[in-house]
């Protein structure tokens, strides 16, 4: 078997993070076609890493490929965001109920250290903070789902919740928003610590209902 050289794959996994970076960070916004050349200019690499790179990011949504044109940042409509969020709220709650039963003491300390992390970037500001915020919120829904030990499960919600994220635009989040959601986080990890299942289930219920509604309020057409 041919295996990829580790320096290839460096250099695809620099190209690729890079690429999300500033997908996350709205510099390039839904329909914004990103060019194998131009990319591989700026990163100032070959464009093989690039163009796998950009494989990848098809294969996860981030990107979607467009016949004799190249690939494009996924757009997001209101009918998507609900299906998704529908998803989420008849799955996550399931989820979160099962990781209670069966969670291990390093996941949860785990969880904690990333809630612990997020809250003390909710006081910073700018883009950069909102762009590592959202990457730990899907580190520790990702980590919550696994928690679950239900490998089906984990399959079908790691593309529905990565979808989620790539798409959620936490620059329209105000501070009190965050603050809500933190609080939420915090109040999961000490239902799952006491072993309270049902409670764990609504407190995730409710997180999913008020970030639906929020995305829903403050996308506007040039977000989607």
């Amino acid at each position: 078997m041919i295996t990829e050289r580790p320096a290839a794959r460096t250099a695809t996994a620099q190209v690729y993070e890079a690429i999300k970076q500033r997908i996350l960070e709205g510099a390039y916004r839904a329909h914004d076609y990103v060019r194998e050349a131009s990319v591989a200019n700026e990163l100032e690499v070959s464009r093989t890493p690039v163009r796998e790179a950009l494989r990848e990011l098809i294969s996860e949504g981030w990107l979607e490929a467009i016949p004799h044109h190249g690939a494009r940042v996924s757009a997001w409509t209101q009918q998507d965001a609900r299906e998704v969020f529908e998803l989420r709220l008849l799955l996550e709650p399931l989820a979160i109920h099962k990781a209670a039963l069966h969670i291990q003491a390093p996941q949860l300390g785990e969880l904690w250290q990333l809630s612990a992390r997020m809250e003390w970037l909710v006081a910073e500001t700018g883009s950069a903070t909102r762009t590592e915020i959202a990457a730990l919120n899907h580190e520790f829904h990702r980590q919550l789902i696994r928690a679950s030990n239900s490998q089906r499960l984990i399959l079908v919600l790691d593309n529905v919740v990565r979808t989620s994220v790539v798409h959620r635009n936490f620059r329209h989040y105000r501070q009190e928003h965050l603050q809500r959601s933190m609080q939420h986080h915090r109040e999961m990890l000490t239902a799952i610590e006491a072993g309270n299942a049902p409670w764990a289930e609504n407190v995730m219920r409710a997180h999913l209902l008020a970030a639906r509604d929020l995305h829903m309020e403050t996308t506007t057409t040039d977000d989607v």
